[in-house]
């Protein structure tokens, strides 16, 4: 499976402010960019946080990509992933209406009810991991049912996670001209952090979007 890490940060590196609300970083440019990735991989993921937080829907806006994606024998939408270890999600939550296929990749600790009120809403739950999701074990068993091309979009918690277990191959940033501060702001890559053997990244490209800056990088 090939991994696509995308993210907008502020200039000092946060995703949001440390109330964890949505901050608009980039523009349209940017907008219009990432709707372009979504169109072209086969599954969109985030962690339980984000859905939490932002209530996305993860889904292709602009018609005309929706047509290709159609056209290239390809379902209409890219599927939702959604890390959750305890299936967090809300049941009203917008990653579990039926525009598109849903995976919610849960550990053997969820609760069972939680688990069938899930499947009964449509969505698919991948179970790996005893307390906390199995990243590999979990994006094999995706891999098995389809998806070849994943794009993350977090949020820090999963981005670090998916970096320790060295499952990232590309990761895209947009860092916008703001200022968001704050220790308890959420970062790029959240979790324990790195002690040693720090994730290596090759630049390889850099462009002028909106009033910001998109780094790619290639691990």
């Amino acid at each position: 499976m090939h991994v696509l890490a995308n993210a907008a940060t502020s200039v000092d590196g946060k995703l949001s402010t440390r109330r964890r609300e949505q901050v608009a970083i980039s523009g349209p440019e940017d907008f219009a960019r990432v709707d372009r990735l979504r169109a072209d991989y086969d599954a969109v993921m985030v962690g339980v946080g984000t859905v939490l937080a932002d209530d996305p829907s993860l889904t292709v806006d602009d018609p005309d990509l929706v047509a290709r994606r159609e056209a290239r024998g390809e379902p209409v939408q890219p599927a939702r992933v959604v890390a959750d270890s305890r299936l967090r999600t809300p049941m009203d939550a917008r990653i579990l209406d039926d525009t598109a296929r849903t995976y919610l990749l849960a550990a053997e600790a969820a609760p069972t009810e939680r688990i069938e009120a899930v499947e009964a809403a449509g969505a698919t739950v991948v179970v790996a991991g005893e307390e906390r999701v199995d990243l590999p074990a979990a994006l094999d068993a995706l891999e098995d049912d389809g998806v070849g091309r994943l794009m993350v979009e977090g949020g820090g918690e999963l981005l670090f996670s998916l970096f320790a277990a060295d499952l990232v191959d590309e990761l895209s940033v947009y860092v916008g001209s703001v200022v968001l501060g704050g220790r308890d702001a959420p970062t790029l890559a959240d979790g324990e952090g790195f002690l040693e053997d720090f994730p290596s990244l090759s630049l390889e490209g850099v462009e002028r979007l909106d009033d910001g800056v998109l780094l790619s990088y290639r691990r």
